[in-house]
């Protein structure tokens, strides 16, 4: 389904911050909400099978594997899988099951790497780049059951949107990646994600649900108190103190949060170096790209974009960044942080970039800070519930969506 949403192109802007985006949605309701999705073991169990096996996921982007025999593997600790990702000779992209035919070994022990083919390291069978068994060492001692031609490495279903590699746990996906990607897709595609190729990343774990970890980059409403001091009056003019949506678009799954920039914002020193030769998000308000701010809000910052059930892609002027947010247990995460830039073509360039990026760290480390606290808190189990304010309706929407996907009512 493409996402609902009202157009408020035509809104004074003076309006937008007083809007209540959540009374466009009344599915949501108002009401507090439960912690048991921050909580339940019987409840991560239920979204292994019912969210994460079912739908699809972003493990990367095609430039991480550019040329034939170009490989990474992809741990799914959610579901117990691991995957490999691998350019062919035919310079398509495909997905495996990291698992030999043989005995069921993993197969790749490396998270990266080129190849010519893949050799398990238990018994030495080997499968070229795709998928095929083609050496088995003492062949002939197998018995007529064994069907060399049967055995080749399991498919992973793998697709491609924008530079964005995509897998489907499902053997056989009940819609195509554009499908379950619907207006979101349609509305991105005019970003210009393959001119931004230089990438910087961060990873790490978190202790805290995935949800947990999710939800501290869902609204802006922090930004004045745990960034106070590393940016967030960038993002906060004193028209808009507490950081409410310009724009915010709901669909079925997935969903965008515009957030605005302060136009008057002073720069230090360094940070005007930096935003003379290339972006920086410190720089406030600086226009937009295509596939950008929906509203067309003249103080338009960044695009929070949402893509179920773990991905983010923000879109800035110049710049973007993802998020993956991926389960390791009921109280621990993986995440991945990258940030993409163009090429830079001098050192006043890549002095931009530097500075934006060390931004990007410095705020992420506050964030991950603040998670693991809020994780303690909901840990202790004083209150069973959580109120929302409409700022957090981005918060509310995927917890109603991961909740409809666990009850099975989708």
């Amino acid at each position: 389904m493409n996402a609902v949403i009202k157009d408020t192109t035509n809104t004074p802007h003076s309006e937008v911050f007083e809007k209540l985006w959540t009374l466009d949605h009344p599915e949501l309701g108002t009401d507090p909400v439960s912690t048991e999705p921050l909580l339940s073991p019987e409840y991560f169990e239920r979204e292994r099978d019912l969210v994460f096996r079912r739908s699809w996921l972003n493990v990367g982007r095609e430039g991480q594997i550019p040329n034939p025999g170009d490989y990474f593997v992809q741990e799914v600790a959610v579901c117990n899988t691991s995957v490999i990702l691998v350019r062919g000779k035919d310079g398509t992209i495909r997905g495996f099951h990291n698992v030999c035919m043989h005995r069921q070994t993993k197969l790749v022990w490396d998270s990266k790497g080129t190849c010519g083919g893949f050799r398990c390291k238990y018994h030495g069978w080997s499968y070229s780049t795709d998928g095929r068994l083609v050496g088995i060492p003492d062949e002939d001692q197998f018995f007529d059951s064994f069907e060399k031609s049967e055995n080749g490495l399991l498919p992973v279903t793998t697709d491609i949107w924008e530079g964005f590699i995509y897998i489907n746990l499902e053997p056989n996906p009940k819609e195509t990646l554009r499908e379950f990607l619907g207006e979101m897709g349609e509305r991105l595609s005019g970003y210009p994600f393959k001119e931004l190729s230089t990438c910087y990343a961060y990873s790490g774990v978190l202790n805290a649900n995935w949800k947990t970890g999710m939800y501290a980059f869902n609204e802006v409403y922090h930004l004045a108190f745990v960034h106070a001091a590393s940016g967030g009056e960038s993002l906060v003019p004193k028209e808009n103190r507490y950081g409410r949506p310009l724009w915010v678009g709901l669909g079925s799954r997935h969903h965008t949060n515009t957030v605005g920039g302060s136009s008057n914002f002073k720069m230090t020193p360094v940070e005007a170096i930096a935003a003379r030769h290339g972006p920086t998000v410190s720089q406030g308000a600086i226009g937009s790209l295509p596939g950008t701010n929906p509203s067309q809000h003249p103080n338009f910052a960044l695009d929070i974009n949402v893509i179920f059930p773990n991905h983010f892609v923000d879109t800035f002027q110049g710049t973007y960044f993802t998020y993956n947010f991926w389960p390791i247990s009921v109280d621990k995460t993986y995440y991945e942080m990258r940030t993409y830039y163009a090429p830079p073509k001098n050192a006043a360039e890549r002095f931009a970039q530097e500075f934006s990026r060390v931004w990007f760290r410095d705020i992420l480390l506050e964030d991950l800070e603040v998670i693991e606290h809020s994780q303690q808190g909901l840990a202790s189990g004083v209150r069973t519930e959580l109120h929302l304010q409409d700022s957090e309706v981005c918060v509310r929407h995927h917890l109603k969506v991961v909740d409809d996907h666990v009850a099975q009512r989708v």
